[in-house]
């Protein structure tokens, strides 16, 4: 249909019945209404020149080193099945991947290369671009793409979280001839997510070698970070995961400095996490109170009384 300037007529209609039901509804709005892509424009996403791309990867710091162990896990993982593995900044510029030789042509016709910006602006709806704006695992298959000249790929991509919380980038997945009904998506998602909480896990490690690490519990669902702390000697929490944050009320990057043990309001966000320290430290000392207060910094008869608080409250949640 031919359409004059300002190009609104070419917006589809409504999203198609996919896009609603992943969750991708928001997307489309931002492209229609706050960067006004055209969906029917033909054009690939820009491609940074060699200096700007180094430039990126130095600005990346250590996540390409964390992430190297799991690029090439993946790559082993995905090649057999066709989708290539990439990781990209907060900026969607892709610094790094791993592509079999079958697949490269493809992968350079399509711009699934490094220094390629998926940024969700300036590409529209797609799996790293979409997966940066809204700080969520995300998958994009075919025509669920903003614009049409993507509708022949599929992106699946997950954030990549540092040590101190932030959000360092995402790993995608994506296909240039996926299959039609994208039945490989949910695993290809779960492999990635693994992929995620292993760097971020050892960019944790890394920073805080030589603290006590303390995990409280399982990460959930389809959070990509694993809800970690770190303590110094004195048993104070000088270092959190974006989940753990996420679990103490605690904000991404801000400098962490409190004592895990510390009286609680009952509802307080910290409550939850003291109690699954308790219950971590007495898993690990085989239910030993004394060996636990040790590992906690703490007598063993303040130990007891949170024992004894701790009961009282799930015995108070109970119908």
């Amino acid at each position: 249909m031919p359409h004059g300037s300002g190009f609104p007529p070419a917006f589809p209609a409504r999203p198609a019945p996919s896009v609603i039901e992943t969750g991708l509804e928001a997307s489309w709005r931002r492209c229609r209404h706050d960067y006004a892509l055209d969906p029917s424009t033909p054009a690939l996403p820009d491609v940074l020149s060699g200096t700007e791309l180094r430039h990126a990867c130095q600005h990346a710091g250590r996540m390409l080193y964390f992430a190297g162990p799991e690029m090439t896990r993946l790559h082993h993982a995905l090649e057999p099945v066709g989708y290539t593995a990439l990781l990209a900044d907060t900026a969607g510029v892709v610094l790094a991947h791993n592509v079999a030789g079958a697949l490269q042509r493809g992968c350079r016709r399509w711009n699934l290369w490094p220094g390629a910006v998926w940024h969700e602006r300036h590409a529209g709806t797609n799996g790293i671009g979409t997966c940066l704006a809204e700080q969520r695992s995300i998958s994009v298959h075919r025509n669920e793409h903003w614009r049409s000249f993507l509708h022949g790929l599929t992106g699946i991509a997950t954030p990549v979280y540092d040590a101190t919380g932030r959000m360092a980038g995402a790993l995608n997945a994506s296909s240039y001839r996926p299959s039609p009904d994208g039945s490989l998506g949910a695993l290809i998602a779960s492999s990635l997510l693994q992929a995620a909480r292993q760097i971020e896990q050892a960019f944790f490690m890394d920073l805080y070698r030589g603290h006590t690490i303390m995990l409280l519990g399982p990460a959930q669902g389809a959070s990509a970070s694993v809800p970690m702390m770190a303590l110094n000697r004195e048993r104070h929490v000088v270092g959190a995961t974006h989940a753990a944050r996420a679990q103490m009320g605690l904000p991404p990057a801000c400098d962490v400095s409190l004592c895990l043990m510390e009286e609680t309001a009952p509802r307080s966000p910290l409550r939850e996490a003291q109690a699954m320290a308790i219950r971590t430290a007495l898993a690990s000392a085989g239910g030993k109170v004394a060996v636990a207060a040790r590992m906690l910094g703490i007598s063993r008869s303040t130990l007891h009384r949170k024992l004894r608080a701790l009961d009282g409250a799930q015995a108070a949640m109970r119908p």
